[in-house]
């Protein structure tokens, strides 16, 4: 699990190799741990920020945890369409999460196991369920699960921070910028919160 005495081990060594991941460190200082509570909250949060803005999601989320006294599978299937569409979640989103909180009810998903798993079997886990695709997976596994070497491909924000961090002349598609992350191993993790930390410190 990546801690902060790790992140600063991590930091060290990207600089080592990589001058423009330490010229962002250097203008910005190091990058938050940006960590997140392992469990079903963090997933469902995770669901409502597929392809949305930030602040949106977190005012759904925000208004979701308003609803329910806690935010546990039971509660959220215990809420309506037009609740959740009155809370933020489109009908798509609203499904994914009622699909993952029957699992968990069912018996047929095990969210706390999963910090016992791999990184490849915990994203295999979580990427069976409705509605959960890689860079959800990939964001509970970095964010929640704090493992130090996950790439969240997909994510826009990265890209969009690696062009500028490396003078790129156009935005880098995600295989490309997945490609350019393998120099980042065992670190791609921090890596990304070096990205996003340019990103959103250069807004």
């Amino acid at each position: 699990m990546l801690t902060r005495k790790m992140l600063a081990v991590g930091l060290s060594e990207l600089a080592q190799g990589d001058q423009d991941l330490a010229a962002v460190v250097d203008r910005h200082g190091p990058p938050p741990l940006w960590s997140r509570k392992p469990g079903f909250p963090t997933v469902v949060q995770i669901i409502l920020e597929q392809q949305v803005s930030l602040a949106s999601a977190k005012a759904a989320f925000g208004k979701l945890k308003n609803t329910l006294s806690e935010v546990t599978p039971s509660g959220l299937l215990g809420l309506d369409d037009g609740e959740l569409k009155t809370i933020g979640f489109s009908r798509q989103k609203a499904r994914y999460c009622r699909e993952l909180s029957r699992a968990i009810v069912e018996g047929r998903f095990d969210i706390e196991s999963l910090s016992q798993l791999a990184d490849a079997d915990a994203k295999e886990a979580l990427m069976s369920q409705v509605g959960i695709g890689r860079w959800t997976a990939d964001i509970y596994l970095l964010m929640a699960l704090r493992r130090p070497d996950i790439w969240p491909k997909g994510d826009l924000a990265l890209a969009k921070a690696a062009q500028q961090v490396k003078n790129l002349g156009e935005l880098p598609d995600q295989d490309r910028l997945e490609e350019m992350a393998r120099s980042w191993r065992p670190w791609r993790a921090v890596a990304a919160r070096v990205l996003w930390h340019h990103y959103l410190s250069s807004d």
